[in-house]
């Protein structure tokens, strides 16, 4: 059971949250046990983890703040092994060094900075960026599936509901748009065949209406011929 003077800071730490949020990072305590936090750490933008959405618990001691909490992940993430302890220099691997001035927006905020790093340590795993970038762009569906995640985090389950919105949206405009190009294409060599037909059509009207010019010079020849056979006769 909580101590009262623990309880008493963990209530303090998440009013203080909620008043003032930390970048990337938002946590709550289970509305069971307030010993037991859940958090969600967004990916920074220009690493491998943007985009990325990382669920995971804070365990804290019952004589928190005097001993350091257990941290661990639960989002398959590329840096920590899930479901596993991460050793950090605020965490209940090394007690020796924790502080009692340090809360959860500062454990958090170093968890976010740590997992930037690429440092090993008891908890974490070596991956490609790749293998992390594919990782971050699937976070969320899995988060998703977790009735707890689901429940503690709403506003995540629906950014997540709008992106498949999304998604289907342009899924089902892609086979529109290929499926009305052959009409397109269709049309276009309509109108080639029509403009190739009236081109033919005016070549053989001009034909029509062109004279021969030598033509009009014989015929011009003969009428002055006719025109000067009186004239002789005189």
């Amino acid at each position: 059971m909580a101590e009262k003077s623990c309880v008493k800071r963990l209530q303090k730490e998440y009013r203080a949250l909620c008043k003032e949020p930390v970048s990337h990072v938002v946590a709550c305590p289970s509305p069971s046990d307030i010993l037991e936090w859940h958090y969600v750490l967004e990916g920074s933008e220009g690493t491998a983890f943007a985009g990325g959405y990382y669920y995971g618990k804070i365990k804290f001691p019952p004589e928190y703040p005097y001993k350091p909490p257990g941290i661990t992940m639960i989002t398959p993430n590329g840096r920590f092994a899930t479901q596993k302890k991460i050793c950090l220099s605020m965490s209940d691997f090394h007690p020796e060094s924790w502080n009692p001035m340090w809360s959860v927006s500062s454990i958090l905020t170093g968890l976010l900075s740590f997992m930037m790093d690429n440092s090993p340590t008891t908890g974490s795993v070596n991956t490609t960026d790749a293998e992390k970038a594919h990782l971050a762009k699937n976070s969320l569906a899995f988060n998703c599936k977790n009735p707890t995640f689901r429940k503690l985090f709403p506003e995540y389950v629906e950014k997540f509901n709008q992106q498949q919105h999304s998604e289907q949206i342009i899924s089902e405009r892609v086979p529109q748009e290929e499926k009305s190009r052959p009409s397109m294409e269709k049309l276009d060599n309509s109108l080639e065949d029509l403009n190739r037909i009236d081109t033919l059509k005016d070549t053989r009207r001009n034909a029509k209406h062109t004279f021969p010019t030598w033509v009009m010079l014989l015929l011009v020849s003969i009428f002055g011929i006719v025109m000067a056979l009186p004239l002789l006769q005189l």
